[in-house]
């Protein structure tokens, strides 16, 4: 079977369309009386080239209709690739180890779903590309066809969910502060101090958003990666660092000093991950859930947490309900 992408179906359409349009134009342009015309006397032409232009029109809109919604699994199908988006920079979730591998938890996780996906579609073991992609263009690469899952620490808003779909989700995590030993241990001690964030993320928006509910004046420094955020906390260019705590808990795990580091107790947000996928594409989307609820069914999840975070790494009540209640039943 031969597919195309969403774009190319468009445009095909939109060749329908045009067409339609010319051939209803010549029909009102041919003479409406004569001998191959004996049977649309009266304007019978220029209603015969209504409905002609009309049908086409129905025809090209409900072809419109359809297209895009199996267009990944049609590419799976045909090309037995997969193409996974994944971030360098944000550890524990998503990173590239040193042997310069893709690695981290979302990234195991999307690994596991791609073996389920073979399985699930009768598929021989799926090939996988990586994409490297940043906070800031990590959307475009899903919006623009450039990868079919963003395997990262991606957190679900409403205002993401008009850019690009989502799974059922895959870990909950939540904002807080990683100070030196002497440093602001809550949101009011950061009053006149500087405090680092990852930039463009919906973490550096909730630090000034919670910055300006309590009325703290401080100053935020973006910063383009979390490996600069902590360079800068341990230089003392900032007095605090802010983000997910899972991340921030392997920031401290790399500092050249961890024991001068510490986490604030306090949280001040929370973070609902999930993988993100094609807008749209709900048959992908029904094969990428059906996959996560059969590994959280299974109790392979902790199989993969453990390979990210150690043998010794707890399940937290919140974790434990969120696999639970994703866990969808057949």
């Amino acid at each position: 079977m031969t597919t195309c992408s969403r774009r190319g179906s468009t445009a095909h359409v939109r060749a329908l369309i045009g067409l339609a349009y010319n051939v209803h134009l010549a029909s009102l342009a041919r003479p409406s009386h004569g001998p191959l015309d004996c049977s649309r006397s009266a304007g019978g032409g220029d209603m015969y080239g209504k409905k002609w232009f009309l049908g086409s029109l129905l025809a090209a809109l409900v072809v419109l209709s359809g297209t895009g919604e199996a267009a990944t699994l049609d590419r799976l199908k045909q090309d037995n690739v997969i193409r996974i988006a994944y971030r360098r920079d944000a550890p524990p979730f998503s990173y590239q180890d040193q042997a310069g591998k893709p690695a981290g938890f979302i990234v195991d996780l999307c690994q596991a779903v791609t073996k389920h996906l073979s399985q699930q579609l009768g598929l021989a073991s799926l090939k996988v590309d990586y994409l490297p992609v940043t906070a800031s263009d990590r959307f475009d690469a899903i919006q623009q066809g450039k990868a079919d899952l963003l395997c990262e620490a991606t957190t679900v808003t409403l205002s993401r969910r008009k850019l690009i779909d989502f799974s059922v989700y895959t870990f909950i995590d939540g904002a807080g502060l990683m100070t030196t030993v002497n440093g602001p241990r809550n949101l009011k001690a950061l009053a006149g101090q500087t405090v680092g964030v990852l930039a463009g993320t919906t973490t550096e928006q909730e630090l000034r958003n919670a910055l300006a509910a309590a009325g703290v004046d401080a100053t935020v420094k973006p910063a383009a990666t979390h490996a600069e955020g902590l360079a800068m906390l341990d230089s003392g260019k900032v007095s605090a660092y802010f983000a997910d705590r899972t991340i921030l808990w392997v920031l401290q795990a790399n500092s050249t000093a961890p024991e001068n580091l510490l986490l604030a107790d306090e949280y001040f947000t929370v973070e609902p991950y999930a993988l993100g996928l094609p807008k749209g594409d709900e048959d992908f989307r029904y094969e990428v859930d059906r996959a996560l609820s059969g590994i959280y069914r299974s109790g392979e999840v902790g199989q993969i947490l453990a390979h990210t975070f150690g043998d010794r790494f707890q399940l937290s009540p919140t974790l434990q309900i969120l696999y639970l209640v994703a866990a969808i039943p057949n």
